[in-house]
């Protein structure tokens, strides 16, 4: 079984702002190797504090490192016809796509797949899936939140999960684990994600010995728009209502989140639904309103 994993971490919200890039190579099923590089934004000086406190990376560290366009000679003959695992693969893929866009270079070929997507098809019943708390279960050494780390950590968490279910070869990967690969090409990407089941229309109803007063939904007002790639949209407002959070369907001025999964082409040019418009606006107006990724989701479980 022969792969690559990779991680990004990001400056800013932007997702064209990578400031690290960490790729591991696993190759015959053994870890042979893991390389980091670090990447001067596209809003360089400028860091997000909440990225900056998330992986410590400042500014300054990043004053003499490559642009992703330099970077990108080195980097992508590295992954082309590479099958690519990443935690959370929404987010980084599209780092790669929109730091590929940003420099008007053609997407690579490839094909991809999403670790925290078939962890939960291997190991049901966890209480999170999260990278850092799969490593801790599965005793894995990580520093988290450094690319390098977390893309050496998903390789040895993808090798265990494939072992579990007998997978020897790509082509085993989506009947075994029950997802489907993401595919990426100079025309365009397709998202990998699991074999979704039929669509719940129960209610949300939360489990109230579950909740968590020491989580940032606790009490709060969340709303999802776009497509969730790591989980239904309803297991996502089963996570938020079981830890006492309140599930919004609508973004109104009584909103305190909106994760933002992935959009349809047709939402226009700008890339935003009508929901995400509407909570920026909000924003701009002063509403206590944060508008959040699928993986800053995700961490904050």
């Amino acid at each position: 079984m022969d792969f690559l994993t990779i991680d990004f971490e990001t400056a800013t919200a932007a997702r064209d702002s990578a400031c690290e890039v960490g790729l591991t190579e696993v190759r015959g099923g053994q870890v042979v190797g893991t390389r980091s590089w670090l990447v001067r934004p596209t809003s360089y000086p400028h860091f997000d504090g909440i990225n900056r406190a998330v992986h410590g990376i400042a500014p300054e560290d990043v004053a003499d490192a490559p642009p992703f366009d330099e970077l990108w000679e080195e980097l992508g003959p590295l992954v082309e016809g590479q099958l690519l695992i990443a935690h959370n693969a929404a987010f980084d893929m599209s780092v790669l796509r929109k730091s590929l866009e940003y420099y008007g270079r053609p997407l690579p070929t490839l094909e991809y797949a999403c670790s925290y997507v078939f962890a939960k098809q291997v190991w049901t019943g966890l209480p999170s899936y999260g990278l850092g708390p799969l490593c801790r279960l599965h005793a894995i050494p990580l520093q988290h939140h450094r690319a390098g780390a977390d893309s050496e950590a998903t390789a040895r968490l993808a090798l265990l999960a494939f072992a579990e279910k007998g997978v020897a070869s790509k082509e085993e990967l989506g009947p075994k684990l029950g997802i489907n690969l993401g595919r990426m090409h100079a025309g365009g990407y397709s998202p990998s994600g699991a074999i979704r089941a039929a669509r719940r229309t129960a209610p949300i109803v939360g489990d109230p010995s579950k909740h968590d007063p020491d989580s940032p939904f606790y009490g709060r007002s969340v709303v999802f728009t776009g497509t969730m790639l790591s989980m239904t949209r309803s297991e996502a407002q089963q996570l938020v209502a079981d830890l006492g959070g309140i599930v919004g369907n609508n973004v109104t001025g009584g909103t305190h989140y909106l994760v933002v999964g992935q959009q349809d082409y047709r939402v226009g040019p700008d890339g935003m639904s009508r929901k995400q418009k509407k909570a920026n606006e909000l924003v701009a107006r002063g509403a206590e309103l944060e508008v959040i990724s699928e993986k800053e989701f995700l961490d904050a479980l």
